[in-house]
């Protein structure tokens, strides 16, 4: 008769058994730490042993592909150029446009990404450079191998540059046309050396 009162101690063991379908979801708790794996998804092999939680994925995969194509959107709404005004007088421009030409090479730009505009007197370089022909001169531009000088009035044909130099050293109708042009080819930075009045005139409270 005392063996009796001992049997609901074998129902304590029924407790064990509770243990192991507690064991059982420990088991896919640390299969979630080979999440960060689908970081590869080209490798379908590997997604083998995760198998069986099929249904965390599904999830995790729209919510990546969601945020590609918003990345891009977003780049084309910033592309206003900085202005920068170097003061000098209609003598002095192309000399002030000269020295900041030296120092962006200087800072590390390439040759190829500076386009220099003249409103007055052409620079010595396209002088020199269109006495061979309109076909040379314009081939070394295509080229976007090097600084290339221009005249204000074949602005309009010039490409756009990640930074445009323009010496106002004359021609105050040129100066008119040659600002705003300057601007739209100018793809980061826009340097001014010239009068700063003239130069307000044209480009307003953005210089």
């Amino acid at each position: 008769m005392p063996l009796l009162p001992e049997e609901p101690q074998i129902h304590e063991s029924a407790q064990g058994p509770r243990a192991t379908p507690a064991s059982g979801r420990t088991a896919p708790t640390p299969r979630p730490v080979p999440g960060p794996r689908p970081v590869a998804p080209p490798r379908p092999g590997r997604p083998g042993p995760v198998r069986p939680m099929p249904a965390q994925r599904t999830p995790r995969e729209p919510v990546v592909a969601a945020p590609g194509p918003s990345a891009p959107a977003a780049a084309p709404a910033a592309a206003t150029p900085q202005i920068q005004l170097i003061p000098a007088s209609a003598e002095g421009a192309l000399d002030a446009a000269e020295e900041a030409v030296d120092l962006l090479l200087e800072s590390g730009r390439v040759p190829g990404e500076v386009l220099v505009i003249t409103t007055g007197q052409p620079h010595p370089w396209a002088a020199h450079e269109l006495s061979f022909g309109e076909t040379a001169y314009w081939a070394q531009h295509d080229a976007g191998d090097d600084v290339f000088y221009a005249d204000a009035s074949v602005v309009g044909r010039a490409k756009a540059r990640p930074v445009v130099v323009v010496a106002v050293n004359g021609g105050p109708d040129a100066v008119a046309t040659a600002l705003p042009l300057a601007l739209g080819r100018a793809g980061t930075l826009l340097i001014v050396c010239g009068d700063p009045q003239q130069i307000n005139s044209v480009l307003g409270a953005g210089v």
